[in-house]
């Protein structure tokens, strides 16, 4: 057999390592999002308890990997050398579609994607290996494609998203009446019956999606059990309900032991079923090469043998679920991911990940609407009596509240359970991505976290991540036919092109990714005590501006479009952390203590000077890079002079302010108000010469108008400069007495 093929299982391992790190980072959401979202416990022991899951469920695996072999497409009218195409064009698609999702923080499907990378690749395949034969024709591709699979799959899409959301709604809605939000009275009692029903849930969606198939539950055992389903079900509520009313007497919160047994189950199951979307393909190769190499190395065999049971390497899955784990604890990608669906289901109001678009604020006005109608036909007193339940004034809010509470945790788990539980034993192919997220959205609705302030951006990225699903189907596929056509067209040379494009596409993502500081900041400042962190974000804002200006100015000199482009960037991240510290604003001042509420409208007012000047720093950078971009001539020689006058003036200021908001000493606020003066002399001066070289036909137009706009950005930033000196001033000395 050629050395080529065994590069490829090589190839396929090296790709199936990389694929586990970044499916993981987009599948940690499914099991992850419930106790992350509800703080049930420590980040870490969250962490323990789905690591745990992942390694009992790849150690479990429930031989879903034929579907990597014979799911899709019929491997005996396939040869060797072909099928190696396939898988190879299959990895290669599959890691980089999912990168681009993890990237850009959006929760999409494994399966979907497998499948539909596999159902491309293989129809390019056959089509390629149809136009060789003298007797085959384009009506014979049914004999290669399983056709049937790939539509169950996309109306397991449709139904599934819809059936979730509903379910997840009124499930929620109904358990938000009965337990309202000062749920833990109640959990002696009623409380500990819901805590049955959900841990009957989660033990069932364990045994039958997770250990159903395995050799951990004897064959007898598990055939007793579906011959008396209802029986074991019972069993297990009444013994649930027991242990849990017995701890809720002993004053243990049985609700963490519910979420974090949900969360490991989903792990579990998660672990065990979806490890075939990872490594599949390449135990499929790495099958397919032993084959054929027991055969003789006839690398035109046809490879029927893949259709047979597969018996997975225990040593791969343990690998398989130690890299899992690694990428749990240690991928940032994995926490944006989280992040995003966390952050849509929130209970509070605030900066929103997703901006409007006017289908959702038409979804917005058309439900306002709808209410109105409802509420002219119920009741006063139902309605008086439903806002109570979802009534949280009485509710004591906690410096560090979580986004979601307890209650809600447990519906997203145990709705997700049942749903994939039901549809595994009705056969149906069902995406955990997609059950999890739509429960988790349903449940939000429900629970009046999609308020008038917050439900038009939430909906626009519930529709995005909607849409980033069905496209990736389409985008599985296509991307999928087009490298396997090239890899069938181009051979080793088109192999180690794709590889070298996959590598850098990897490494540039992964350098993106370290640019965003904004979390890093977020990390750590977060064990600040609140007034010092507050003091250290306007300091390093201050700093990240004088910084931004001067390698703006510098860039304009020299015409360096890159440099600028850059500061655009850095700028541009800089405003967006300003505004989303406005809009945060509210839940910053309730963390600082209450008696010095009179003066928190100093902070307000820090926070507003340096949102606008970091707008006057945005818009100095965009209009420099712009003039420069578009090739206009540069700054004269005179007015590079000015500028750079103009430069070491507001140098001078914002060296002086950085001292003092480090010190949080401003007993030279005096000195800055006299510079600023005297800049503003220099401002005056400078405009007259522009003024005077305008007349004299000595700049052009473009660079005039920069010039001026540069000079105007500079009197409003140094205004707003003075403004939020004294206001931080203030605010320091009030909440330092």
């Amino acid at each position: 057999m050629e050395t080529i093929y065994l590069v490829i299982v090589l190839v396929l391992l090296v790709l199936a390592l990389s694929d586990l790190v970044v499916g993981v980072a987009n599948d940690a959401v499914n099991f992850l999002n419930s106790a992350i979202g509800s703080k049930v416990a420590p980040r870490k022991i969250i962490m323990w308890v789905a690591s745990a899951g992942i390694l009992v469920g790849v150690l479990t695996s429930s031989g879903m990997m034929e579907v990597a072999r014979s799911g899709v497409f019929h491997p005996g009218m396939f040869q060797f050398k072909e099928i190696m195409i396939l898988f190879l064009a299959v990895m290669l698609t599959d890691v980089i579609l999912l990168d681009v999702f993890n990237t850009l923080g959006l929760p999409t499907s494994t399966t979907v994607s497998l499948v539909f990378e596999l159902l491309g690749a293989a129809v390019c395949v056959a089509i390629f290996t149809i136009s060789r034969s003298e007797s085959a024709t384009i009506a014979d591709l049914p004999l290669y494609i399983n056709t049937g699979k790939a539509m169950g799959i996309i109306s397991g899409i449709l139904v599934s998203v819809v059936i979730a959301f509903v379910c997840g709604t009124v499930v929620m809605y109904i358990t938000r009446i009965i337990f309202s939000y000062n749920f833990h009275t109640k959990m002696r009692g009623i409380g500990a019956v819901w805590c049955g029903i959900a841990l009957s849930a989660i033990t069932y969606f364990a045994i039958f999606k997770g250990l159903k198939g395995t050799d951990v539950i004897p064959g007898q055992i598990m055939a007793y059990i579906n011959e008396n389903i209802m029986l074991c079900v019972a069993i297990a509520f009444v013994f649930w309900t027991l242990l849990m009313s017995l701890l809720a007497w002993m004053k243990v919160n049985t609700l963490r032991i519910t979420v974090l047994a949900g969360t490991f189950s989903l792990a579990l199951a998660f672990a065990g079923n979806d490890l075939v979307n990872f490594i599949g393909v390449f135990m499929a190769g790495y099958d397919s090469y032993n084959i054929v190499d027991a055969a003789g190395g006839d690398v035109t065999m046809l490879m029927g043998d893949l259709s047979k049971p597969v018996q997975a390497n225990i040593w791969i899955l343990l690998v398989s679920g130690l890299v899992m784990v690694a990428t749990l604890w240690f991928s940032k990608k994995a926490r944006k991911v989280t992040d995003t669906e966390v952050n849509l289901a929130k209970q509070d109001s605030g900066q929103e990940n997703f901006g409007s678009t006017p289908v959702s604020r038409a979804i917005v006005r058309q439900a306002l609407n709808l209410n109105k109608k409802i509420t002219a036909i119920v009741p006063v007193k139902v309605q008086e009596y439903i806002n109570g339940r979802f009534d949280q004034s009485l509710v004591v809010r906690e410096k560090d509240a979580a986004p979601f509470d307890l209650i809600r945790a447990t519906v997203n788990l145990t709705v997700a359970a049942l749903l994939i539980s039901l549809a595994t034993s009705l056969k149906l192919p069902l995406s955990t991505t997609y059950v999890s997220f739509m429960v988790a959205m349903g449940t939000s609705l429900a629970d009046r976290a999609w308020g008038r302030e917050s439900a038009v951006y939430r909906i626009t990225g519930v529709m995005t991540v909607i849409m980033g699903w069905f496209i990736t189907a389409f985008v599985a596929f296509a991307i999928a036919f087009l490298v396997a056509m090239l890899l069938m067209w181009g051979g080793i040379y088109a192999i180690v092109l794709l590889l070298v494009c996959c590598a850098w596409m990897l490494v540039k993502s992964h350098s993106a990714g370290k640019k965003k500081r904004s979390l890093q900041k977020e990390e750590q400042m977060a064990g600040m005590p609140v007034l010092e962190r507050c003091v250290n974000e306007i300091r390093e804002s201050a700093e990240s501006i004088i910084e931004i200006y001067n390698n703006t100015l510098d860039g304009t000199f020299n015409e360096d479009r890159k440099a600028l482009r850059k500061m655009v960037a850095r700028a541009q991240e800089l405003h967006e952390y300003a505004s989303e510290r406005k809009y945060n604003v509210v839940s910053t001042l309730e963390l600082l203590k209450e008696s010095n509420i009179e003066t928190a409208h100093y902070y307000v007012q820090v926070v507003d000077y340096l949102n606008e000047i970091t707008k006057s720093m945005l818009q100095i950078c965009r209009s420099t890079y712009n003039h420069i971009d578009n090739n206009h001539e540069g700054f004269s020689k005179e007015q590079v002079e000015d500028l750079k006058h103009i430069n070491a003036r507001m140098n001078e200021i914002f060296t002086c302010t950085s001292t003092m908001l480090s010190n949080s000493d401003f007993s030279q606020i005096d000195s800055v108000m006299a510079l600023r003066d005297s800049v503003f002399v220099d401002f005056a001066e400078a405009t007259k010469k522009q003024i005077k070289r305008n007349a004299e036909n000595k700049n052009t137009t473009r660079s005039s108008v920069l010039y001026l706009n540069i000079l105007t950005e500079n009197k409003m930033m140094i205004l707003q400069l003075r403004n939020l000196l004294k206001a931080q001033k203030y605010f320091i000395e009030h909440n330092l007495v």
